[in-house]
């Protein structure tokens, strides 16, 4: 029997290794795709989101749509949990942003500068809606986007990807998100620790001062909110670098550390919180946590003019009644 030598049993192992590494990472993005094939359509997300901001009242923020949807489709934590990607959304809060875009361009909701979304009068008299009929409602809408003659079999790979396009074309100036976090990704703990504190201040906090200490219980500092110039309160915090999803033992950590300490928390993350660790943030009987996503974050931190620059666009038009007044 022919004996191989010691360097090709080596690389006959590597190679074994590899094919090893490569079926697991087919089997985990097959994993991925399948969790994700279960996150409901986008022709149910707009009937879902109609429903749910009907419900709320006629107006509700993205975080109550968000939770009004998850209860009413009835979405197990294994699904609400899937992520896009490395945007730090989950996939069904991704869906969701199409969903509000599909159904403003469609005219039935409206937003506000605060995040706040209602029916438009169109939409109060819509009694219920057909998702299909939104996505043809939206691309009349819309000049930008063309026309489909006829629906193909694969109707609805097709809307999914209609709406991750139309998404792109209604806010292409979206991507400075995108490129914020992996900014804040890539720094350095410190750092990280710095811009919250500065973000704090500028928020009106007093005395912030960053411990960053491991042997803190996770807490990375303190400082004093000062309410309408009367009534001020201390408040402890965490900053945290996430990229996927904070879980709840997070939030219950940290509640322990605040014990005998200060009555209010607040966490800082560039990823976001699961269903459950906002939950737990808000548990009856508790102190209450307030949260902060990578969401929010990037927000504030636009609010506030830290690390991002806002350009104003000049358009020129012309005024015709002026001319016909000549």
């Amino acid at each position: 029997m022919k004996r191989r030598s010691p360097a090709r049993s080596a690389v006959l192992a590597i190679t074994r290794g590899h094919r090893v590494g490569e079926v697991r990472d087919a089997e985990a993005q097959r994993d991925e795709s399948s969790k994700s094939g279960q996150v409901p359509s986008y022709p149910t997300l707009f009937e879902a989101t109609f429903a749910a901001l009907r419900t709320l009242g006629g107006s509700a923020s993205n975080e109550e749509l968000l939770e009004r949807v998850i209860q009413d489709l009835a979405l197990p934590p294994s699904v609400v949990e899937v992520p896009h990607g490395d945007s730090g959304m989950s996939e069904i809060e991704y869906r969701l942003a199409w969903a509000r875009t599909y159904l403003k361009n469609a005219g039935l909701v409206a937003n506000s500068g605060r995040g706040v979304w209602a029916f438009t009068p169109l939409g109060k008299q819509t009694n219920s809606i057909d998702g299909r009929d939104v996505v043809k409602r939206a691309r009349e809408a819309s000049p930008r986007k063309p026309r489909v003659a006829k629906r193909s079999a694969q109707q609805n790979a097709a809307e999914h990807s209609s709406a991750r396009n139309a998404e792109q074309n209604v806010d292409p100036l979206l991507a400075w998100k995108s490129d914020l976090r992996e900014v804040l990704l890539s720094l350095a703990p410190s750092a990280f620790e710095r811009l919250c504190q500065r973000l704090l201040r500028e928020s009106g906090f007093t005395q912030v001062e960053v411990t960053g200490r491991s042997s803190d219980g996770g807490i990375d500092g303190h400082g004093i909110v000062r309410v309408a110039g009367l009534l001020s309160f201390p408040v402890l915090f965490q900053c945290k670098r996430w990229k996927g999803t904070v879980p709840p033992t997070v939030v219950r950590d940290f509640r322990g550390a605040m014990v005998g300490r200060a009555d209010k928390g607040l966490i800082l993350t560039t990823g976001r919180f699961s269903v459950e660790a906002r939950r737990e943030a808000t548990r009856d009987g508790a102190p209450p946590i307030d949260l902060v996503d990578g969401e929010q974050l990037v927000e504030k931190l636009r609010e506030l003019s830290l690390g991002v620059v806002t350009r104003t666009v000049e358009v020129s038009e012309v005024d015709r009644p002026f001319f016909d007044g000549l």
